[in-house]
């Protein structure tokens, strides 16, 4: 199940690739990601499950 703060910072994910077309870990130490914790924060969110994450978003949203 994802919580509020997983589900916001999704949706802030999906802002910025929908700008992009594309994410990486060095993007969330940027704005909007910043101000809410950066890097540091979205991997305690999801632990080692973020550069496959991102690397899935990648892949599926270039598709």
């Amino acid at each position: 199940m994802i919580n509020k703060a997983k589900m916001n910072w999704l949706q802030m994910i999906r802002d910025h690739v929908a700008n992009s077309f594309h994410i990486e870990c060095d993007d969330l130490e940027v704005s909007p990601f910043d101000s809410q914790g950066g890097l540091g924060k979205m991997c305690q969110l999801s632990g080692a499950k973020l550069e496959p994450l991102l690397d899935e978003l990648n892949e599926v949203l270039v598709a």
